[in-house]
């Protein structure tokens, strides 16, 4: 697949950014969500699932992993997203199918749970699981990477996952893998990052050996990433879901163009590449 994404798909404004609240400002930065609003949908729904589509049917193996051991809470994942979309207005869920707000029908292949899953809703999908003293990348479905690779991720710890990010030093580990150990069931958390690009594109993987070099302060394009985390009651897997967004600096308003630069001016600890969570 040349271009993954031939023309920038942009929200118009976000629900919630990492500079609302001063709780939200400072990592981890995580506040509690009410029932099912860890799953959102938003006007940029209809052209990054169509992106989703393509990405699954031609870079699967890039996108989507499983690790042995991850099928329940794959499996428990999906059934999970299934009983809220049913509820959701303009989904049709049926036993085999669900219909799409943008009129696809997505066929519901529970033995590819995760790839189901990443073709009905704009969040990734990450699984994390205990496996000794840290939680440990399981499964996902990722198309929208923001300059990291699954494959250099997946079975990796929380430390390991976040070594190459400055920012995450000793304490900060500890206080991130307390709260992955404090996540209870019914009670999702959220957090949200923010990073300046040159360019929109959802899908940038790029390996850990391939840095990117840190955009200017007049770089056009805005990408934050909703992060909610929360436990599914059987498996008692984390799931870490991402939503992204992605906005042209010149088409926020001034209150939300000052506002995102005095957070950016107050966190020198911004990393120059995102990963879960930053």
């Amino acid at each position: 697949m040349d271009s993954p994404q031939p023309r920038p798909i942009l929200q118009t404004g976000l629900r919630d950014a990492p500079w609302d609240t001063a709780q939200t400002r400072r990592l981890p930065g995580t506040g509690p969500v009410k029932g099912d609003d860890w799953l959102r949908f938003d006007e940029a729904f209809a052209a990054q699932m169509a992106l989703r589509d393509r990405l699954i049917a031609e870079r699967g193996a890039e996108v989507h992993a499983l690790l042995p051991g991850a099928e329940a809470a794959a499996a428990e994942c999906l059934a999970l997203v299934l009983g809220i979309l049913g509820d959701r207005p303009g989904f049709e869920v049926a036993e085999d199918a669900a219909r799409r707000p943008d009129g696809v029908t997505v066929a519901l292949d529970r033995a590819r749970p995760l790839i189901t899953l990443g073709r009905l809703i704009q969040d990734d999908i990450c699984l994390l699981q205990k496996r000794g003293q840290e939680h440990v990348l399981t499964a996902a479905m990722l198309c929208f990477p923001a300059s990291w690779t699954l494959a250099e991720k997946l079975g990796r710890p929380l430390t390991a996952i976040h070594d190459p990010i400055p920012a995450y030093d000793a304490d900060i580990a500890r206080r991130v893998q307390r709260l992955f150990d404090g996540i209870q069931i019914g009670r999702p958390i959220w957090r949200a990052n923010c990073l300046l690009y040159d360019d929109a594109s959802l899908f940038q993987p790029r390996s850990v050996n391939a840095r990117r070099d840190r955009p200017g302060a007049d770089a056009p394009f805005v990408r934050t990433e909703r992060q909610c985390l929360f436990r599914l009651p059987e498996t008692g897997a984390v799931v870490f879901s991402i939503h992204t967004a992605v906005l042209r600096r010149a088409d926020m308003d001034a209150a939300a163009q000052a506002a995102l630069a005095d957070y950016l001016a107050n966190r020198p600890d911004l990393p120059p590449r995102s990963a879960i969570p930053d």
